[in-house]
């Protein structure tokens, strides 16, 4: 087991760590979501490690099979860790990551505390 299960501000998440298998195509992500699925984890922290390098680069189209995924079973995803490398390589990738971040389904964040402030109830 590459993972644990935690609650964040009442948001049941399954974290994954970052020395676990590497996600790399459609099957880990379905894995990962079935999982969490067994737990009823409504989200899913993915390490940024944990991401074939594919992903980063949006023309294999690794990264919308991966996502699309995750948004058809209902399980949110959140990308923890430093992007900058592939932002910078990217303008397409860049543009990606502001658009998903600007939703609720997908969130690319550098560190957990972003995340813990991103979680907090609205009052």
């Amino acid at each position: 087991m590459s993972y644990s299960f935690t609650t964040i501000h009442d948001v049941q998440v399954l974290d994954c760590e970052a020395n676990g298998e590497t996600v790399k195509s459609e099957r880990e992500a379905l894995d990962l979501i079935g999982d969490a699925f067994s737990l009823h984890a409504e989200m899913v922290i993915l390490p940024v490690e944990r991401l074939d390098e594919a992903f980063f680069q949006l023309k294999t189209g690794l990264a919308g099979q991966i996502v699309q995924k995750f948004v058809q079973y209902r399980r949110r995803l959140v990308i923890l860790g430093d992007i900058s490398q592939y932002i910078a390589q990217s303008k397409a990738f860049k543009d990606y990551v502001y658009e998903t971040n600007r939703g609720n389904e997908v969130w690319f964040l550098e560190t957990r505390q972003e995340l813990e402030e991103r979680l907090i109830p609205a009052q």
